[in-house]
């Protein structure tokens, strides 16, 4: 989520570039309806394009997301998607914009650390339903509607509490490295579904020859008994974020 506020930061300006469909503003695709011969396209429109993309990633990772495969899905030839993306880099920042409009807003009815919790966690929730959007979220460069309302609302939960704006910028980008970091480690690391953690650290501990990485196994010997708990992990490392933060407004 870093590049949301990084792209505020620096002036996007609008582009704006023709392709089959219409033109396209700030990478989002406009479909004119011009008479009766666009009806026939009405069951097809950007946000389904969208969603069965996500729907894609969602079980066979980012890596599927083609535009062939999507109209396979989608029972339409890949040329007619064109009517509602401009292309693949439209289509995965459309991607990135509606896993952010899922993330729940922070709002002012409660202290801004608790909002700023709140969210981070809402984040986190979201990312374990879409595994492939930490990552996808790091590559993207543009920031779109959903994306904009995010950034400007955490923002202005920070100013609210007081933070000057380069401090509420540098903490928005803290937190959200963080977030999403998390979340692209955890899902190097974590044990497929049907896996135990307790196994896995167990096999781990037996892989060790005696005497090396006395430290590694001492922490794998540690899980092989007590089951890692990433919700736990991802709470003490906002705490302390949050606790910093905190000091620089005494």
């Amino acid at each position: 989520m870093a590049s949301i506020i990084l792209t505020l930061l620096v002036c996007q300006g609008t582009r704006e570039t023709r392709h089959r469909g219409g033109p396209v503003e700030g990478g989002a695709t406009i479909v004119r309806a011009t008479g009766k011969g666009n009806e026939s396209r009405d069951t097809l429109n950007r946000e389904r394009v969208v969603r069965a993309a996500m729907d894609l990633a969602d079980e066979s990772g980012i890596e599927s997301v083609t535009m062939r495969e999507l109209g396979r899905r989608l029972g339409v030839e890949a040329a007619s998607l064109y009517n509602h993306v401009a292309g693949k880099d439209d289509l995965l920042d459309g991607m990135v914009d509606r896993v952010v409009a899922e993330i729940d807003l922070p709002s002012g009815d409660v202290g801004w650390q608790d909002a700023m919790r709140r969210r981070a966690v809402s984040a986190r929730e979201v990312f374990a339903l879409h595994r492939w959007a930490a990552g996808l979220i790091d590559s993207r460069g543009r920031s779109g509607p959903s994306s904009l309302v995010y950034a400007d609302r955490v923002l202005g939960v920070l100013l609210g509490a007081g933070f000057s704006p380069g401090r509420a910028a540098n903490a928005f980008l803290a937190l959200d490295s963080y977030v999403y970091g998390f979340e692209r480690q955890r899902s190097n690391i974590a044990p497929a579904d049907d896996e135990d953690a307790t196994e896995v650290a167990q096999e781990v501990l037996a892989a060790i020859p005696e005497g090396a990485y006395p430290s590694l196994a001492r922490v794998a010997m540690e899980y092989a008994f007590e089951p890692y708990d990433d919700a736990a992990a991802f709470e003490f490392g906002l705490d302390l974020i949050l606790e910093g933060l905190g000091r620089l407004l005494e």
